[in-house]
């Protein structure tokens, strides 16, 4: 994903699914499944359930983004 074709946002990880992949509920109530990125993978940063966390979804597929970093 090009940086231009992203939007950021900021959700909640509603459901831990295999393969580092979660649910993320967004603050307009949309559910979108999101992976880790590489820097979050790299540095074993773990997210669990409940955890906010910033998202980037893509404009072609709303459905799908990345987790990209974990708020404190």
């Amino acid at each position: 994903m090009p940086k231009d074709d992203v939007v950021e946002f900021e959700g909640v990880v509603v459901e831990a699914l295999p393969n580092a992949v979660f649910k993320v509920k967004l603050p307009s109530g949309y559910i979108v499944t999101a992976h880790i990125s590489g820097k979050l993978r790299q540095n074993f940063i773990k997210i669990l359930v409940g955890d906010k966390v910033t998202v980037e979804v893509s404009t072609y597929d709303p459905t799908k983004g990345r987790i990209t970093w974990r708020v404190k």
